[in-house]
């Protein structure tokens, strides 16, 4: 039996390894399934065991798994192609016998009414209907999600966004990491869904604050509309439905939905989650 991580390369992927040795568990009980041997070389050289396949190629997810084994699926980027990419390896882990599937969802499960949602939701009732003992981790936004993007916010001295007065109750990326480390080493989180965010909601004028404290420069929100928001996003060169899809989760985040604070979290990794302050520090420095 080993502790399977897909996606292991990615940013979430690498993070969860990194819990899991610093838990305890040996190198050689975990296995990383990636696309790319030799990105994933670094992993290899802590012991880590690799086997490589893809989501996209149901042939290649053959191999991924075994029996008994605890895995955590770390959902797809390309939105659009996820539902299909998640059925197939939901599919190769029921072949294969595994003990856990963990799923990284999205916070709000089927109460998220807003478009990113939709491929989570759709993922989350394979896995159900699979019959695989699961644990469903839906996890709240990433801080990082903001402060990866601080290069236009401190270009322009403002931070834009048409989500109002919502609030965002984000947590460190390894905040989310340790929780997943926590559900694949622990007992007794079978069958359990924990709605995953921070310890605080903030808002964006609060955000746009906390950026300003950290460079010293002056940055202010700009609250906009939806549509000249997605104007903003697309000019920048995002693609269009993409760029829709941002639209449509700050819209979300004004009406709440990403604003929920159950304290599942810091329950879960056993301290409070990380100040969206540190997050931004590390950014900035």
């Amino acid at each position: 039996m080993s502790i399977v991580v897909t996606g292991a390369t990615g940013a979430l992927g690498r993070l969860v390894i990194d819990e899991l040795l610093a838990s305890g568990v040996p190198a050689s009980g975990i296995a990383a399934v990636v696309r790319n041997k030799e990105k994933a070389a670094g992993l290899a050289e802590r012991g880590v065991e690799l086997r490589v396949a893809d989501y996209s190629a149901p042939e290649t997810l053959a191999g991924a798994f075994r029996a008994g084994d605890r895995v955590l699926l770390i959902s797809g980027s390309e939105v659009g192609q996820r539902v299909a990419q998640h059925a197939a390896v939901v599919a190769a882990a029921k072949d294969a016998g595994v003990a856990q599937l963990a799923y990284t969802g999205i916070l709000g499960g089927p109460e998220a009414d807003f478009r990113l949602a939709d491929e989570h939701k759709a993922t989350e009732q394979l896995i159900l209907d699979s019959g695989l003992p699961y644990t469903f981790l839906r996890n709240g936004w990433y801080t990082e999600n903001y402060t990866a993007h601080l290069e236009p916010v401190l270009a322009h001295g403002a931070v834009v966004s048409n989500a109002g007065e919502g609030r965002v109750a984000s947590a460190a990326r390894a905040d989310y990491a340790a929780a997943a480390a926590a559900v694949l080493t622990g007992e007794g989180h079978l069958g359990r869904t924990y709605e995953l965010s921070g310890d605080v909601a903030w808002s964006f004028a609060e955000y746009a604050a906390e950026v300003a404290r950290a460079t010293g420069k002056e940055i202010a929100y700009q609250a906009v509309a939806p549509e000249v928001h997605l104007g903003i996003l697309t000019g920048a060169g995002i693609p269009a439905p993409f760029a829709e899809i941002l639209v449509d989760v700050d819209l979300a985040i004004g009406r709440g939905r990403l604003a929920g604070t159950s304290g599942e979290l810091s329950r879960l990794i056993g301290r409070p989650t990380t100040p969206i302050s540190e997050t931004i520090a590390a950014a900035v420095a």
